[in-house]
């Protein structure tokens, strides 16, 4: 990142235009991937989480309570199957096959967002996503025009990623409300970092831009990098603000 700042300092006036060109459209892709994943997701949770005859195909009812079925179970599972076959095999996927598992993922994860509206006050809802959407629009922009190298942070946030990733599964157990908080104050600091840090690192490769169907394909995989903080700084920031139903 030091030398980049260096390089872009000795290159023509026709190079920097090209550069900030190949920045531009890159953004443009990946913001217009973003806000469509969004639109979906945003579509399908509010549906399912408005129409209780709709969730009931994911839920059993019993004597002891509400239970995820088996294609309940599916549908909450299936984003993470989605993310790691985009990532894992990404070189191997065409352009077109890369953009539909992203807009099915979206779909099913709008699907999986739908049970918040059974859990949490549409009012709470909707401040915790404008917040999210304040918060993700200030680091967006601290990330693009920061000249600090934000590569050491990231990997501090990746590892505090992980932390928060294990403490979960183990308050999944305990249930502890305390650890619930703490975890939660953790990820809105992570996926804030992770904002700024993504968005740099998505102007950084816009650099190395020459115009081929694999670069393509870099404006959907920013798109879920950018989708993926969006979201998970939306959850924990309804977590530690939302008002639960009684």
């Amino acid at each position: 990142m030091e030398n980049r700042s260096t390089k872009i300092e000795n290159l023509s006036y026709q190079e920097i235009e090209s550069k900030t060109l190949s920045t531009t459209i890159l953004f443009r892709q990946v913001f217009a991937w973003m806000f469509g994943g969004l639109l979906l997701t945003a579509t399908s949770s509010l549906y399912f989480g408005t129409h209780p005859e709709a969730i009931q195909y994911l839920i059993s009812v019993s004597e002891t309570g509400a239970r995820l079925n088996i294609l309940g179970w599916i549908v909450m599972l299936a984003p993470l199957g989605f993310v790691l076959t985009m990532s894992f095999a990404f070189n191997r996927l065409s352009f077109i096959q890369l953009a539909a598992l992203f807009l099915v993922y979206s779909a099913i994860n709008g699907i999986s967002l739908g049970f918040i509206f059974y859990v949490y006050e549409i009012g709470s809802i909707f401040k915790a996503f404008i917040s999210a959407a304040a918060v993700f629009g200030v680091m967006a922009i601290a990330g693009y025009t920061t000249k600090t190298d934000l590569t050491k942070m990231g990997r501090i946030l990746f590892f505090g990623l992980i932390g928060i990733i294990i403490a979960s599964l183990i308050n999944f157990f305990t249930k502890s409300n305390t650890m619930d908080y703490i975890i939660s104050i953790f990820g809105v600091i992570i996926f804030t970092g992770l904002t700024a840090y993504d968005v740099q690192k998505i102007k950084a490769l816009s650099y190395e831009s020459d115009g081929s169907a694999a670069y393509r394909k870099l404006g959907i995989m920013g798109a879920l990098n950018l989708y993926l903080d969006f979201i998970n700084l939306f959850l924990f920031l309804l977590r530690l603000m939302g008002g639960k139903r009684d």
